[in-house]
């Protein structure tokens, strides 16, 4: 569905909670990627649609968020499958400890996998999101195929455990 079959231009799920979406398309399906994987702290666990919020006796959040080992530059990535103009990300961060594992996350889009996508253009950079929080970046419209979450630098740990992407399919040819 596009803005202009609706009559009004607001941005449309791309990936939201549960890997659902308005505007993506039916064929294919949403692909996730991680620079390396924690025990049982899948990728997909971060568009799962289960956050801790759901549980008040949640203690071990591996079933509903995913998590790298410390590793240098380490990354998370989804494949749209389609080129998307994202108007802004949604990203969830883990309650039990460990909240500053998504301090100085890079939200990048593109459509490059060159270098991991880390050469993609930058949406944002997430200084700090509180424990269990939910946190809203804008990114203007930029293009891509790919949205990528990276932590630059050297024994780092990128945990997250919801991601939501909104915009508009542009490009329904898969590059």
């Amino acid at each position: 569905m596009y803005a202009s079959e609706t009559g009004h231009d607001e941005a449309f799920p791309i990936v939201t909670p549960r890997g659902c979406s308005v505007s993506f398309p039916t064929q294919g399906t949403i692909v996730t990627y991680v620079s390396t994987l924690f025990y049982d702290w899948y990728t997909q666990n971060a568009l799962d649609g289960l956050t801790i919020d759901f549980n008040p006796d949640f203690i071990q959040p591996s079933s509903s968020c995913s998590s790298t080992t410390a590793q240098t530059n380490p990354w998370w990535r989804v494949d749209l499958r389609y080129i998307y103009r994202v108007s802004r990300v949604v990203i969830t961060n883990r309650l039990d400890c460990c909240p500053e594992q998504i301090d100085g996350a890079e939200i990048r889009i593109g459509n490059s996998l060159e270098n991991n996508g880390n050469n993609n253009p930058i949406c944002a950079v997430i200084s700090t999101i509180p424990s269990g929080a939910t946190a809203n970046f804008s990114c203007g419209g930029i293009e891509g195929r790919y949205v990528i979450v990276h932590i630059p630098g050297d024994v780092k740990t990128l945990s997250l455990c919801e991601a939501e992407v909104y915009g508009h399919l542009i490009g329904k040819l898969m590059l």
